[in-house]
C-alpha cells in the first residue's frame, strides 16, 4: 500500500489515510487530520467513491466548525478620550491597511488587554 491511500476500516466503519504499518497493523488516519488509529491490514480495502466522498464532507464540516468561530470575531473597539486606546487602534488601522493580519491581531490582543487593565466595565 502507498502512503496517502484513502481506505475503508470495516472494524470502525471509517475511512482513513494509509500511513505505514507498525509490526502487524497499519496505521489510519482521519481523512482531513486527527488522530491515527491501528487496522487490520487484511480487513482493509480500498475506499468507494461515494466512501471518499462522506469522508470528505465530513472533513470540511469539521473545519468549518472549528475555524469559523476564530474568523467571526468583533474587534474591540477603543475607549473615549484614552491615547493608549487610540495608538493600539491607529497600529490595527495601520496593519488593516497593509494586509498584515498578524500585526492586526498582535494590536487587537494589546487592545483588548488594556482596555481590560484601564477601563474595566
Amino acid at each position: 500500500m502507498e502512503p496517502g491511500t484513502l481506505l475503508y476500516d470495516p472494524a470502525t466503519s471509517k475511512v482513513g489515510e494509509y500511513q505505514d504499518t507498525a509490526g502487524p497493523y497499519a496505521l489510519l488516519r482521519p481523512v482531513g487530520g486527527g488522530r491515527e488509529w491501528q487496522a487490520d491490514p487484511e480487513s482493509l480495502r480500498p475506499a468507494t467513491d461515494q466512501e471518499r466522498l462522506s469522508a470528505g464532507v465530513r472533513a470540511a464540516n469539521n473545519r468549518a466548525r472549528t475555524d469559523a468561530p476564530f474568523l467571526v470575531t468583533v474587534p474591540p473597539q477603543p475607549a473615549p478620550d484614552c491615547a493608549t486606546c487610540a495608538e493600539l487602534a491607529g497600529l490595527r488601522t495601520t496593519a488593516q491597511n497593509e494586509r498584515d493580519h498578524s500585526a492586526e491581531t498582535d494590536a487587537n490582543v494589546l487592545l483588548r488587554k488594556h482596555r481590560s487593565e484601564a477601563h474595566p466595565a
